[in-house]
């Protein structure tokens, strides 16, 4: 019987990592399935959801005690189901601010009062172009709950931008 795994993973970065991970995962007789990694800050992290099937995954578990040893932390969470399809409407938010504590909870804040979902986020900050100001920018795909219209959710998180002199974008 197939059993889906959810596991993080996170570790100096360096050539290879990916490689080391796919390969103990293989190895185990495992399927790569959904995964979403990046370097911040010197460190590697990433998110990796797999398929395999339970009488193997005692032999997972091995290959990733070798990992750690050699530095490469993974927090496994096993035997859960696959998720449903999300249901509601999609939407793409861009914001772009200059830099200040507490933008994103502002906009995370808003979010969570109209029961949207984030599917996936990316945030940095950079210097502008122009000032050389620092810059946040945030990228974030949203997955809206039925009902709510994308114009509603626009409003209040403009209502938001204002607050704090940001440029948002909502495309659904």
């Amino acid at each position: 019987m197939a059993s889906h795994l959810v596991f993080t993973v996170i570790a100096q970065d360096r050539p290879g990592l990916v490689d080391r991970l796919a390969a103990a995962i293989a190895d185990a007789g495992g399927n790569w399935v959904e995964s979403s990694m990046a370097r911040l800050g010197g460190e590697f992290a990433g998110i990796v959801s797999i398929d395999i099937e339970q009488s193997t995954i005692p032999s997972l578990h091995e290959r990733f005690d070798l990992l750690l040893q050699e530095g490469i932390a993974i927090t496994l969470r096993s035997d859960l189901e696959r998720a449903e399809a999300p249901k509601g409407k999609a939407a793409h938010l861009d914001l772009v601010s200059q830099d200040h504590p507490g933008i994103l909870r502002q906009i995370t804040r808003v979010l969570r009062e109209m029961d949207v979902s984030i599917e996936h986020l990316e945030t940095a900050v950079a210097p502008g172009s122009m000032s050389g100001e620092s810059l946040f920018k945030a990228s974030a795909d949203l997955r809206l709950p039925e009902g709510l219209e994308p114009s509603v959710l626009g409003d209040a998180l403009q209502g938001t931008a204002g607050d704090m002199m940001a440029d948002i974008n909502l495309i659904d």
